[in-house]
């Protein structure tokens, strides 16, 4: 089964400011839920003055709260900036709120450049990037290993559900995180156009079942866009504008944005779903990434 979602940048377009942004987000964010969308991710982006989107967790409560029934999470948190045990209280915090609905997605990267980087955590080191992991898992699933420096640390509230996490990357290194520490796995082909369907099968045969998933899952976040006809749609694509979204160049200009949320629909292939460049999260099996087929996933009647 092939299902739908959003992972929003929350772009600010030509014309708009910031808080427009941040509100377009959740107005897109409600019309995805009626429209039967399985997820609805917030990305996390520093000093990048054409995406509003800093803070997904705070974000993440507003959307949830305007929802009923879809999933919301980060895509992603960027781990390296942030304690896992405040990531872990916080999404505990949200799953307590929101259960069975929150989404923990985690990036490996800045989302910034250097100087915001060391602004955010100033001996930020990949090298403890694995260790974070563990620790977010141990903090969140109240299973730190016997003998851990933070083994009596309960992140609080704690509670009979945790939020689901998933490693997100563009490489066969992330693919085997996931598949290592048992988390979901999304593949961000709107970074890397090459290679997704591989390194998805590889994280499917090396995937090691913890006790809170018993099976691998995957995604793949792909640029989409959308207007009310084909013609408007490929005159947005020709432009430029779904390729160069998370840019210096982008940031910089603003993103333009042909419609308000209340205009988008599903209901065929000329009538795409969203108006503003967002990345589409498609979840399938990995011979759907394989199978070669040229179908967008936003022509696809979203399910539940």
């Amino acid at each position: 089964m092939l299902r739908l979602g959003v992972l929003d940048q929350s772009p600010v377009r030509s014309g708009g400011g910031v808080a427009d942004a941040i509100h377009e987000t959740l107005e897109l964010a409600e019309l995805c839920d009626r429209l039967g969308y399985h997820r609805y991710w917030l990305a996390e982006h520093h000093s990048t003055p054409g995406l509003a989107g800093s803070s997904p967790e705070v974000l993440i409560g507003q959307v949830a709260a305007r929802t009923s029934r879809i999933r919301v999470g980060s895509g992603g948190v960027m781990l390296q900036h942030y304690s896992s045990l405040k990531v872990a209280e916080s999404f505990r915090v949200l799953e307590t709120l929101f259960p069975g609905r929150i989404d923990l997605g985690i990036g490996r990267a800045p989302g910034s450049d250097q100087l915001t980087a060391r602004a955010l955590r100033e001996n930020a080191n990949l090298e403890y990037f694995p260790q974070q992991i563990a620790d977010l898992l141990g903090f969140l699933h109240g299973a730190l290993p016997p003998g851990h420096v933070f083994e009596p640390v309960l992140a609080m509230p704690t509670g009979p559900t945790a939020p689901e996490m998933w490693l997100l990357g563009s490489s066969d290194q992330s693919a085997a995180g996931a598949a290592h520490f048992g988390t979901g796995f999304s593949f961000a082909h709107f970074i890397n156009q090459d290679g997704g369907a591989e390194v998805t099968r590889a994280y499917r045969r090396q995937f090691r079942p913890p006790q809170w998933l018993d099976a691998p899952r995957s995604s793949a976040a792909v640029f989409v866009v959308c207007a009310d006809t084909e013609a408007e749609a490929t005159g947005w694509r020709r432009a430029g504008i779904s390729s160069s979204c998370g840019s210096t160049r982008a940031g910089r200009a603003g993103i333009r944005r042909s419609r308000k949320p209340k205009r988008i629909r599903t209901t065929s292939a000329s009538s795409r779903s969203c108006g503003t460049p967002r990345a589409a999260l498609s979840s399938a099996t990995p011979s759907r990434y394989a199978s070669g087929s040229k179908r967008s996933p936003a022509t696809t009647r979203p399910t539940s």
